[in-house]
């Protein structure tokens, strides 16, 4: 299998959680898997789980990322947040790169879920590539709204280039 690169707004926006050897992450929609491989690199015992409401994300991940599948450091599954009951009891970290969830309709109790499963001090970071400027105030307001009435405190970082936009909500 031919190695895949990883594309620079993944790679920015890995680098910008901090990933530590221990973490235990959820990325929600894993889609190619290229943020699961990214932060697989990272951990040492630490876990990520990938979920996707696609099975060709799921399959394109698990294919993408074995040696991390098979080493246990990851589990992927193909589910929708909502339905989801997270097999890690506490997550440090929560991704998602350009997941509509947050700002195209109310989602309080995956927002809920969110907040009952990350530790004090951990975050969900969520990541949107800036392909439509226009659009990226109602994304960022709405994203931030759903994540402060969820119990986060939120906070807002753009990058120019790669052109992302990242709202986090820190417990």
């Amino acid at each position: 299998m031919v190695a895949q690169a990883i594309p620079s707004r993944i790679r920015w926006a890995v680098e910008f959680m901090d990933v530590q050897p221990s973490d235990h992450v959820l990325e929600i929609g894993c889609g190619p898997g290229a943020g699961a491989e990214a932060i697989c690199s990272k951990l040492e015992t630490g876990k990520l789980f990938a979920i996707d409401r696609s099975e060709s994300g799921v399959d394109r991940t698990k294919r993408r990322c074995a040696k991390y599948v098979a080493s246990g450091r990851l589990t992927v599954r193909q589910i929708d947040l909502a339905t989801l009951r997270v097999p890690v009891k506490r997550l440090t970290k929560v991704y998602a790169f350009n997941v509509n969830l947050f700002w195209v309709r109310e989602c309080p109790d995956e927002i809920a879920l969110l907040h009952e499963r990350v530790l004090p001090g951990g975050a969900v970071f969520l990541f949107y590539e800036v392909k439509f400027p226009d659009q990226m105030p109602t994304i960022v307001e709405k994203a931030s709204a759903a994540l402060a009435g969820g119990g986060f405190r939120v906070s807002v970082v753009e990058q120019k280039t790669p052109a992302v936009v990242g709202v986090i909500g820190r417990r």
